[in-house]
């Protein structure tokens, strides 16, 4: 896709949003079913995965590890995004790799020790780009990815989580 093209295609989305602010909201929604042998099974929209325990915690390393699918959820969002806005920007990228890594400490959420906290502490997230763009081109589209990236965003500003429970 090039610029012209992505330009075409998110034109009249744009009109319309700035014409029809409620038109913009839109609810993304995630289901899973507990399984047997402390799995989920998540229905992704393309397959289906089956979480389960990491085998620090006593999985056997055969599911998928949800911790896993978030660092995944924010290095295909961070890369998506990114490509979009060179596309925008018109920045060409040779080749790109997105990663995103994160250290736990698993005693907080086996809890074996109260004092370590439950989950990520710090995550990174790195480019590894291929360009011939400048170094201010490339620290615009860094800059413009960060912005734009709805995971990336949603992992910053922490939004409100409201739990319910439903007796089936």
């Amino acid at each position: 896709m090039n610029k012209e093209e992505l330009k075409g295609i998110q034109a009249p989305l744009k009109q319309k949003y700035r014409g029809e602010p409620e038109a913009t909201l839109i609810t993304l929604k995630a289901q899973g079913r507990i399984g047997k042998g402390v799995t989920c099974k998540i229905e992704t929209g393309k397959a289906l995965a089956e979480a389960g325990l990491h085998p620090a915690t006593g999985g056997n390393g055969m599911s998928v590890c949800s911790g896993d699918m978030l660092l995944e959820a924010l290095t295909a969002c961070a890369g998506v995004t990114m490509n979009a806005v060179a596309t925008s920007i018109g920045v060409n990228l040779d080749e790109g790799i997105v990663i995103a890594e994160s250290d736990i400490d698993f005693r907080g959420t086996l809890g074996v020790s109260k004092e370590v906290p439950v989950g990520f502490q710090k995550i990174r997230l790195k480019f590894d780009l291929r360009t011939n763009a400048s170094n201010e081109q490339i620290e615009s589209l860094i800059k413009l990815t960060e912005r734009y990236c709805v995971v990336l965003q949603t992992l910053k500003k922490m939004p409100e989580i409201t739990v319910n429970k439903n007796i089936l």
